[in-house]
């Protein structure tokens, strides 16, 4: 599973949403590739607008709010 958390390099809650999802796939049990990318032109590929933002495998699956660990973890299936 690949996972991208999108959000700038200054954003409070895009840092808490990393961390979350760390902590969801661990507690899940799950292999993935996480990755946080800051980049705005790359957010923007994803047709982001607010972030935070989760991308799992290529598809957004969350935009513009934080996630609790459960929440993240009902994105994985």
């Amino acid at each position: 599973m690949d996972i991208k958390v999108l959000g700038s390099e200054c954003c409070a809650n895009c840092d808490a949403q990393m961390e979350i999802v760390k902590k969801a796939i661990a507690k899940a049990g799950k292999f993935a590739q996480l990755e946080k990318i800051e980049d705005l032109v790359k957010v923007m590929e994803y047709g982001v607008m607010s972030t935070p933002a989760i991308v799992i495998d290529g598809e957004v699956k969350s935009r513009g709010k934080i996630l609790n660990e459960q929440e993240v973890i009902a994105l994985f299936d």
